[in-house]
């Protein structure tokens, strides 16, 4: 980034608006602040304008339009600038005047280590894929495959070839906008429209559906309820009234695959003896766990590497929390149930595409 091509570590936030890192110690002669009531402030929404009473740099401007910029690790949001720089890949493309916002180095609470900013890709006009897309003239469209260890992918405007290797194990299924009815306030950085909702119409565990009233799959006029994907939330977390039938579910079948439970871990309830549970290429042999979704037989499984938790040598745990009874969201897939899945958010056609487990298929996300 900018003209001393500064690497920018970054933790990739589906929910998130634009690109912010910490702007301490970043250094560029082409970085330019975008003014308080410019066409770009205007298009970037910006709130406000900003200030600084210190040399001027990065993150320390006048007259600077303002930017929101929320970290949901810490829960803060905080008020900064809009800025633009030259951002480069590592094939040499050079996207100039590239808009991001700056914070400082106490903001980062909560992220992994080494990470300095926030990658966002949320529904959002100023999200790195949209201005990737629009600058390069690609398609809306973007693909993650988060790996459980070593490289992923992250890829903006093209999808899987057709001779690709998996490409003949995605389906298909609705994205879902979770708009504001009526005059129902909307706050940045914490707008559910931003988010990618899908419409999973029941939970099924070891091929039985649970016994889940269908009020709770749905989002209703106060947009709670429904299902969206997160890439912040560690584990995926479920309403009670999903949770607890999954839990004794899991627990059934897992008592019928000679699995047996130990003490809770928390925040995880169902946990199991190690020595019990097999092993697998796909991680531990433990009952599926699937989100079923419209269509003919579509449904996104959750597999053992995606499902259990390793606490300990001895001891494993349905990857699960308990979201409590008056969640936002009735289900939040978390990051640890999107590792080395393969997923193409297509905003143009408004559809994901998703892969299930890839080493069900003796594939990882830095093989494909």
């Amino acid at each position: 980034m900018g003209s001393n091509s500064a690497t920018i570590n970054t933790v990739v936030h589906l929910g998130g608006q634009h690109l912010w890192f910490a702007c301490d110690d970043y250094s560029s002669t082409t970085y330019a602040p975008i003014p308080c009531d410019s066409a770009k402030c205007e298009f970037a929404e910006g709130i406000g304008c900003s200030g600084c009473n210190g040399p001027a740099r990065p993150g320390c401007t006048n007259n600077t339009c303002g930017a929101a910029s929320s970290n949901p690790f810490s829960w803060y949001l905080t008020s900064n600038g809009f800025y633009e720089d030259t951002l480069s890949s590592k094939d040499h493309v050079n996207l100039p005047q590239f808009l991001f916002s700056c914070v400082n180095n106490d903001y980062l609470d909560g992220l992994a280590g080494g990470a300095s900013g926030m990658l966002g890709l949320g529904r959002f006009v100023i999200a790195f894929h949209r201005q990737v897309a629009d600058k390069l003239n690609l398609p809306d469209r973007f693909s993650i495959c988060p790996p459980s260890s070593g490289l992923g992918k992250l890829t903006v405007g093209g999808g899987l070839s057709a001779k690709s290797d998996i490409s003949g194990l995605l389906k298909s299924t609705p994205l879902i906008i979770n708009k504001p009815h009526g005059n129902q306030p909307t706050f940045a950085g914490s707008d559910l429209s931003e988010e990618y909702f899908i419409d999973v119409k029941a939970v099924r565990v070891a091929g039985e559906a649970l016994s889940v009233k269908d009020s709770y799959f749905v989002i209703d006029k106060d947009r709670v309820g429904g299902t969206k994907i997160s890439s912040v939330q560690n584990y995926t977390a479920m309403h009670t009234s999903i949770y607890k039938p999954l839990a004794r579910s899991f627990d059934k079948a897992a008592a019928d695959m000679k699995m047996r439970s130990v003490a809770a871990v928390a925040p995880f309830r169902a946990c199991y003896s190690s020595e019990t549970v097999k092993r697998t290429a796909a991680g531990p042999e433990v009952p599926a766990i699937d989100l079923v979704l419209p269509g003919n037989d579509v449904y996104w499984r959750i597999s053992g590497a995606n499902s259990m938790v390793e606490i300990d040598r001895k001891t494993m745990c349905l990857a699960f929390v308990d979201a409590g009874s008056k969640p936002t969201t009735s289900i939040v897939i978390g990051a640890h149930q999107l590792e080395e899945n393969f997923l193409e958010f297509d905003l143009v056609a408004s559809q994901l595409k998703f892969s299930s487990s890839l080493l069900l298929h003796n594939k990882t996300c830095s093989r494909i």
